[in-house]
């Protein structure tokens, strides 16, 4: 009865009372087995399963959300509440008008979405229906991933990725260590090394583990990948003993095992709940600027609207004051309509005028722009220039929705490490006293000093060859490289065969691995770390024996590591290598001069260089060096300072040897793309989680620093020296100081005149900048002087970034006051969540699997192709669909305005001007394929002048063909045209006269007098007039823009034959029966549409003569020059034909 009132008490302070701290943690039973008797209660939580959900929509959710996120759109509830208005009251026009547009749109739109949403749910369950192998009852199952609970045992293999969060139990290695490669989580591709827990680590079979008795308390789940807390409880012979858990313990979803046969671990956190589903952003509908655009013109075209309607019922009610108007003799009105209030009435009239002029906003512009931008979506995967062969892979358009963003792009943050590097370090170089060695230069195993090398010092001093060989064993020593043994077919594993290794390197730093390799290629091999012992092959194939005593550990502050090893002859040697930096205060004698300036010029070629020094130490130094470490570690208190401490005591008197060069391989022309994106006015911001002097020295060779660059860091190590505060007012004065207050962009032209900033913060100072003032500090907000500090720099490295930190600085850029347009460009599942938060995001097809494919707007091969997405096709599509917009709004203008004016010569009777067939044609067919195409295929300038000056970028940057101005100009174009067409029009019929049968006809043109013929010569010089504008503004012709262009017009003329031309037996009524064959018999009819079209046009051509001629784009200049060289090529062309003519006379 005890145990059941301890367990009764545990529930009711746990559920009822309420522990402090128990909502922050979970308690998880490994194997699902309960503890023993009387030691806790057994309480078994509810845990998410392990399925992953990129996707937006569901099989019952998409037609609710999908039609409440389409009815969002202005244009769409605004026809939706137009098509009631039609089936509620009696209006001019029919509800099939309105109706049939709208279910067309809605109907494209839902089915595009879908599909791209099918999409994602096929992604999903391609990773959720993954096989992995569960230890149940001492035997080894496989299930889907999906099916993954927390509490099972997981068995993973070498190669395989873990398929969620995992605490490591056991490994196949005798030590319980495993080796991880995290580049899908922080894009370092290097070998992490991780822990088993240190009493279940002999656990080494299924039965054994199954045998595991234990349970784990840990946090909840939360998103910092670099931090975990927790215990683990084991229970022998029923008395816990309890072992802490940190990071080193914890194994991440994504990650893969590397170097290690088999590992068993237990799930703690699945699905949704592990690190990096929790680093996802969530997925939100991304919208254009160019569609905010056309949702604030919509709705200034929706006042307009309005105030038509209204302005025409207040006038119908003045007409209508005088009795004779309002019931004249032919129109008498019923006793239900005179019993009807005014107020009824007139707002029932002002529905009818809003139906009539509903056309003003055009719904059918959403077709087209649906139907541009998913055709349009295939130039991109159809371009041969951005299709990859080492991949064999193209571009991919997860979203057509963003097409025209691409041409707007001001900020381009970017991943590192397999975005713009391929992960390959080189060894390019080793400078010795002077002496460069470069390693392809040997002949018959020895390093040749003389031709194809850049010697410094040519004199070689005394025991210049024992201080080579000396610097050749240092770095076949210092490092933390372990060796792989490469196994053949059969799986006999080989380590030294004929004497030489065919084993190949694993490190955390891939710049080890280069390093080690380089002087295997120099003749001073690497071979195992065994027992302590490491063991190089010399050049004499001689194996040398180090035993390895100590390892001072690389860290961020010193910028360095050393290792202490004692010599078969008993010789003990202390060698150090790390930045320049931290080794020359150090060292006390060797060529300083000399290596200080190779090192300097590596720096500049961009390459990473190394110093390499050395300090021997006597037995009595030893064991002083061994007392201060040891007395250092076994501290409580302060552990990581006094080691510190002890490091930089042991660190000194050095003696140089020399240093090293390495090239972090960039991809292949990344530093050609990022130095367009400058000149194309772009920002480049760096992101990675990388550390600070690896990413520095590839932002270097990218060319994102230059070489005057001014580097201003904003680090934890300043930040320690001074307050953050110190920190960012210091920094803020420096750049304000050469700027004077204005930000780059004022004075991008002038840069060269300018101090050219690089600022580099990493993560930890970033958190610290970006939380939120307290209210008792005097600290004010950071991010505002943080902004302003980046404003004024070319660009920024951000180092040490978690992945959520990725997507708060893409969202802090997003949200500052100019609102630029955002770019987010990665290859690993760490880059997901800045590719959702940016207004486009692009994945890249790497080596760090397809989270960021999957999740990205477009998807790309290599880094090189974005250069081609958005200098070329970014650059078409936002000058395209710019020109769809305000075309559309011109022509409906045009086409609606005509009617407004009617209105004051019919009584305000709300008499249609056109034709039923014209008004539900002009823009299904009459106009709307010409627009189309040439929204598809318009290149106002040639692709190849667009990739070499990336500055035309610059012309369509913030959205500038579609600013105010610019829409103010197509509407005042669109009313002229409209007046010229009505009242044109209307002249021409202002005499008329009976015939001799009694009709009634113009005297100016003798055509028949009446409504329909009226309205029909607005409607020919309407349809005649907006299809030459577009003519007009075409650049680039093919023989499909003149079909099409020629061919709208032609059919608009057949098909107006035809319908009045033929009495058709459906239609009650044929009140267009022979008009528009009787207005094209007349002459004058003919002249009057050419003279009306004319004068329609006259006044944009000459407008953009004056303005090309005074103030003309860079893009027009460069037509200018085009179009004169090919004037004159034409005219060399023809006057060679002259010539052969001449020649040709003359002969005969």
């Amino acid at each position: 009865m005890g145990m059941d009132f301890s367990t009764l008490r545990t529930l009711i302070s746990r559920y009822c009372v309420g522990e402090e701290n128990w909502v922050d943690s979970r308690t998880i039973y490994i194997g699902h087995k309960e503890p023993p008797s009387g030691t806790e209660a057994f309480i078994q939580q509810r845990y998410p399963d392990n399925r992953i959900v990129s996707s937006k929509y569901t099989f019952w959710n998409f037609i609710p959300k999908n039609m409440f996120e389409q009815f969002r759109r202005i244009a769409n509830f605004y026809f939706l509440i137009i098509f009631l208005i039609q089936l509620i009251i009696d209006t001019p026009t029919s509800p099939i008008t309105s109706g049939l547009p709208l279910f067309f749109v809605i109907t494209v739109t839902a089915i595009k979405q879908g599909y791209e949403d099918w999409l994602r749910h096929k992604a999903d369950n391609s990773v959720n229906q993954c096989p992995v192998h569960v230890v149940q009852h001492g035997k080894v199952v496989r299930k889907q991933s999906r099916k993954l609970r927390v509490g099972d045992v997981v068995s993973v293999k070498e190669d395989e990725t873990f398929p969620c969060d995992l605490i490591l139990l056991s490994t196949s290695r005798e030590d319980g260590t495993c080796f991880v490669t995290t580049a899908s989580l922080d894009g370092e591709s290097s070998h992490k090394t991780y822990y088993a827990v240190q009493d279940t680590r002999a656990y080494n079979t299924e039965k054994e583990v199954d045998s595991i008795h234990a349970t784990i308390e840990c946090e909840q789940p939360q998103p910092d990948l670099y931090k975990f807390v927790g215990r683990i409880n084991i229970y022998m012979d029923n008395e816990p003993v309890a072992r802490p858990l940190g990071s080193e313990n914890l194994l991440l979803r994504g990650a893969t095992l590397k170097n290690t046969e088999y590992i068993y671990a237990v799930a703690i956190y699945t699905g949704m709940e592990t690190k990096m589903a929790l680093n996802y952003q969530s997925k939100s509908q991304k919208r254009s600027a160019v569609e905010k655009s056309m949702n604030a013109y919509l709705v200034v075209y929706l006042c307009i609207l309005i105030g038509k309607s209204i302005i025409n019922t207040i006038m119908k009610y003045a007409w209508q004051a005088d009795t004779n108007r309002d019931e004249p003799w032919y129109n008498h009105r019923t006793v239900s309509e005179r019993e009807r209030h005014i107020l009824i009435r007139a707002f029932t009239d002002f529905l009818a005028f809003m139906v009539l002029f509903n056309y003003i906003i055009p719904v059918s512009m959403y077709v087209t722009v649906e139907m541009q931008k998913f055709l349009g979506s295939y130039f991109i995967m159809w371009d041969d220039e951005m299709f990859d062969e080492e991949l064999g892979e193209r571009a991919v358009v997860n979203t057509s929705d963003l097409n025209e963003e691409l041409g707007q792009v001001e900020y381009v943050f970017t991943d590192k490490t397999g975005t713009l590097t391929e992960n390959n370090m080189e060894f390019i170089e080793c400078c010795v006293d002077g002496h460069v060695y470069v390693p392809n230069i040997i002949c018959n195993g020895q390093v040749m000093t003389g031709a194809g090398m850049d010697m410094i010092d040519t004199s070689p001093g005394p025991g210049a060859r024992e201080h080579e060989e000396l610097f050749f064993r240092a770095l076949c020593l210092c490092h933390t490289v372990q060796v792989k043994e490469e196994e053949t077919v059969d799986g006999i594993k080989q380590g030294i065969h004929q004497g030489k290794s065919t084993s190949f390197y694993i490190s955390s730093s891939p710049d080890e691995v280069a390093l080690v390799e380089g002087m295997k290629r120099l003749g001073f091999t690497f071979l195992r770390l065994k027992d302590s012992h490491m063991e190089i092959l010399n050049r004499e194939d001689e194996i040398e024996r180090f035993e390895l005593l100590e390892v001072l550990t690389f860290d961020s502050v010193r910028r360095r590591m050393s290792v202490i090893v004692r010599s078969s002859t008993g010789e003990l040697y202390l060698f150090c290598k790390g930045a320049d930096s931290s080794i020359f205060p150090r060292v006390i004698s060797g060529k300083v001069e000399q290596i200080k300036a190779r090192v300097e010029h590596n720096a500049v070629e961009g390459l990473r260089t190394l110093c390499v020094a050395y300090r021997p130490l006597s037995p009595e130094q030893y064991q002083e060096v061994c007392d201060l470490l040891n007395g250092a570690k076994l501290a409580l208190q302060d552990r990581d300072r006094q080691l510190a401490e002890a490091y930089d005591l042991i660190e000194k008197d050095l003696i140089l040897l020399g240093a090293t060069a390495v090239e972090d391989r960039l991809q292949d022309k990344a530093a050609d793309t990022i130095e367009s994106l400058h000149k194309a006015g772009m920002k480049v911001w760096v992101l990675t989680g990388d550390k600070m002097e690896t990413a520095a020295a590839t932002c270097y060779a990218s060319k994102l620093f230059r070489r005057n660059t001014q580097i201003l860091e904003l680090t934890t190590k300043r930040t320690e020296e001074q307050s953050l505060h110190d920190v960012l007012f210091d920094l803020s004065r420096t750049v304000l100081r050469q700027h004077g207050g204005m930000t780059r962009d004022t004075f991008s032209s002038l840069s060269g005149d300018c101090t050219d900033y690089g600022l580099i913060i990493d993560g930890a100072t970033l958190s610290a900048v970006m939380r939120p003032a307290q209210e008792d500090s005097n600290s004010g907000n950071y991010k505002e002087i943080f902004l302003e500090i980046c404003r004024n720099c070319s660009a920024v490295l951000c180092c040490r970034m978690a992945p959520l930190q990725k997507a708060q600085i893409v969202k802090l850029i997003k949200a500052s006051k100019e609102h630029p347009i955002t770019l987010a460009i990665g290859d690993g599942a760490n880059d997901v969540s800045m590719i959702l938060e940016a207004h486009v995001g692009i994945g890249i097809m790497g080596k760090e699997g397809r989270q960021a494919v999957r999740n990205s707007d477009y998807a790309i091969p290599k880094f090189k192709h974005l250069k081609k997405m958005l200098l070329v096709h970014g650059h078409y599509y936002y000058i395209r669909i710019s020109e769809l917009v305000q075309y559309f709004f011109y022509k409906n203008v045009c086409f609606i305005f005509p009617q407004f004016l009617y209105q004051f010569f019919c009584g305000f009777s709300q008499q249609p001007l056109y034709d039923t067939a014209y008004l539900t044609l002009y823009n299904i067919s009459f106009t709307s394929l010409p627009i189309l195409l040439y929204s598809l295929i318009e290149q106002h300038i040639n692709m190849d002048i667009l990739k070499k000056d990336p500055s035309l970028y610059r012309d369509i940057a913030k959205n500038s063909l579609l600013r105010w101005r610019n829409f103010i100009y197509w509407t005042v174009l669109g009313v002229y045209d409209a007046v010229v067409m009505f009242f044109g029009a209307y002249f021409l019929f202002d005499n008329t006269t009976f015939t001799s049968n009694g009709q009634l006809m113009t005297t100016n043109t003798q055509m028949m007098f009446g409504n329909w013929t009226f309205g029909t010569l607005v409607f020919t010089v309407l349809v005649f007039t907006v299809t030459f504008k577009l003519a007009l503004d075409t650049h680039y012709w093919t023989w499909i823009n003149h079909f099409i262009i020629w061919g709208s017009l032609i059919f608009f003329v057949i098909f107006s034959l035809l319908w009045g031309g033929i009495i058709w037996p459906f239609l009650n009524y044929q009140r267009m029966y022979y008009v528009f064959m009787q207005m094209l018999s007349s002459g004058p009819a003919w002249l009057s549409i050419i003279l009306l079209i004319t004068a329609s046009l006259v006044p944009d051509v000459v407008k953009k003569v004056i303005w090309r001629a005074l103030w003309p784009t860079t893009t027009e200049r460069i037509q200018r020059v085009r179009d004169k060289r090919e004037f004159e090529r034409a005219l060399a062309y023809h006057s060679s034909d002259s010539l052969l003519d001449d020649v040709a006379v003359t002969e005969t």
